[in-house]
């Protein structure tokens, strides 16, 4: 895991190359826990 930085307000976790939350798609910051969360689903199903 890595962070990069960017501009704009971005806020984009990705897995692997596959995006898992992205901000700008949601319009919403992640909930507490949730990017972990999701982070395990993604991990879990490969």
């Amino acid at each position: 895991m890595s962070l990069q930085p960017s501009s704009g307000g971005r806020f984009e976790v990705t897995v692997n190359d596959t995006a898992v939350f992205e901000k700008s798609r949601l319009g919403r910051h992640a909930q507490p826990g949730e990017v972990l969360e999701l982070i395990r689903q993604h991990t879990a199903s490969q």
